[in-house]
């Protein structure tokens, strides 16, 4: 008897997805082995994965920053190398920044013969750390990407060509790709001064040690102690903080106070024209601070100014005021200051609040009235509760603009009158003020970046404090 053999069915292969030429998959090796090679040489643990697309994206900004340093050193000058003279972009740029040179220049007969500029040394060196820093996060991408691509084959995933994964990243990250040419254009525009001002201040930078004849060193916490231990420094910066608190607490509480009743009257129904009032109060508002602030310093002028001669006329005064340079009646200077931003400063409140009641129901006044709420309690329960938790964040950032208020007080007093007990400082000097003087004026440029700092942090813990209390930035 013949017997028939019945074919075993076969086992369908499953299907694999497409690769890159050459991409065999895993090939036994750990997965660390791709990212260590990767932070030897970017792009080379891509290449170990069989992704030569990603492997040439890495290793073109690897190879960029090596060439740039190459073109920009003297790296074949000879065997006695030193960063100074063969260093290139990078390496030269991290010598300078931590010795800040060694150099210094003097003058010659034909002129100031070669040397070491600290300054522009710091400078350099910011730039050339800031785009290391670039650089880093690429670093860190590729040897993360190395590493996690090995992990994943391992794991028995389908290998992923370079064009599907950079497809990818397009369309799922598309919102930061977009967004990192600003990034890289704040780095560079905005974080660069600040870290050159901060870095200033832990030096000797200033007007008795200025390059190029001379070095900058670093002094670390010296400058900052010379402010609060030096009796003439504290006593000026204490001063001038003092001042600068009220100030900016007085310009706020006025020119809102101010602006608020004249919206909470012009929302009168009983006022007519409320539109053509509004326009006039308007008027400060749309011209420029700076031509208001000239003009108010003429007016005020002591020896020429009418407002003093029109005193003097109807025989209130004796003799003319000198509003902004009498050194025994700082207050008055103070007064008149305050009285200007009023004058600059109620008719954005004005505007804000009467823009704030317009959305308020009339619904909530007809249910007050009914209870037999009168307009003091109206005013009371109803309007202020919504003003103020629509305004307290434009109070907070009102009460910063006030605290670094500098033209208004520059170009109105110049910080005078003069005080005795201030160095380089006036009886209205605000910090602001008072660091363009010790900068501009003094060339305390040390002393001047300490203040910056301390502004800043100030500034910061207040602006900070202020928000976290308000009800309408917690409810955002």
């Amino acid at each position: 008897m013949s017997t028939t053999k019945t074919p075993s069915p076969r086992v369908p292969t499953p299907a694999r997805a497409p690769r890159e030429p050459g991409n065999t998959g895993s090939s036994g090796l750990p997965a660390p082995v791709p990212g260590i090679a990767s932070a030897l040489a970017w792009g080379a643990g891509q290449l170990i994965n069989r992704q030569p697309g990603k492997a040439s994206f890495f290793f073109a900004f690897y190879a960029a920053a090596i060439t740039w340093e190459m073109v920009t050193g003297n790296y074949y000058a000879g065997m006695d190398f030193t960063p100074r003279a063969n260093g290139g972009f990078f390496v030269k740029g991290l010598w300078g920044l931590v010795t800040l040179g060694d150099t210094p220049r003097q003058m010659t007969l034909t002129g100031l013969n070669e040397g070491d500029n600290s300054i522009v040394l710091l400078a350099n060196g910011i730039i050339a750390l800031l785009t290391l820093c670039l650089l880093a996060i690429i670093a860190i991408w590729g040897i993360r990407d190395a590493a996690r691509y090995r992990a994943r084959l391992a794991a028995g995933e389908a290998p992923e060509r370079s064009a599907d994964y950079f497809r990818r990243i397009w369309e799922g990250a598309f919102a930061y790709i977009a967004l990192s040419p600003g990034l890289v254009l704040i780095v560079f525009m905005s974080v660069l001064p600040i870290t050159f001002g901060v870095l200033v201040a832990f030096t000797d930078y200033n007007r008795d040690n200025l390059p190029p004849m001379n070095l900058v060193d670093w002094v670390g916490f010296d400058t900052f102690a010379q402010i609060f231990s030096v009796p003439s420094w504290s006593g000026t910066f204490f001063g001038v903080l003092t001042w600068t608190l009220v100030w900016a607490v007085l310009a706020t509480a006025t020119t809102y106070c101010a602006g608020f009743l004249l919206a909470v009257l012009l929302a009168s129904k009983k006022v007519r024209f409320p539109r053509a009032w509004r326009t006039i109060f308007l008027l400060p508002w749309a011209v420029p601070a700076l031509v208001s602030a000239l003009v108010f310093r003429a007016m005020f002028n002591g020896q020429f100014g009418p407002i003093s001669q029109f005193l003097v006329d109807i025989g209130l005064t004796d003799e003319r005021v000198y509003w902004f340079t009498d050194p025994s009646n700082p207050n008055l200077a103070r007064a008149v200051v305050l009285l200007v931003n009023l004058w600059l400063g109620f008719p954005f409140f004005m505007a804000l609040v009467g823009g704030v009641l317009t959305n308020i129901p009339d619904s909530y006044y007809e249910a007050a009235r009914i209870d037999g709420a009168g307009p003091l309690q109206q005013l009371r329960y109803i309007t202020i509760p919504i003003v103020q938790r629509t305004c307290t964040p434009l109070l907070v950032l009102a009460f910063v603009a006030a605290f670094n208020n500098f033209g208004l007080v520059y170009f109105l007093t110049e910080g005078g009158p003069d005080n005795v007990d201030y160095r380089f400082a006036g009886s209205t000097d605000l910090l602001v003020t008072w660091l363009f003087k010790l900068t501009l004026d003094n060339r305390l440029y040390n002393i001047g970046a300490v203040m910056s700092i301390i502004v800043f942090f100030i500034v910061g813990t207040i602006s900070v404090w202020n928000l976290k209390r308000s009800r309408a930035i917690r409810e955002l």
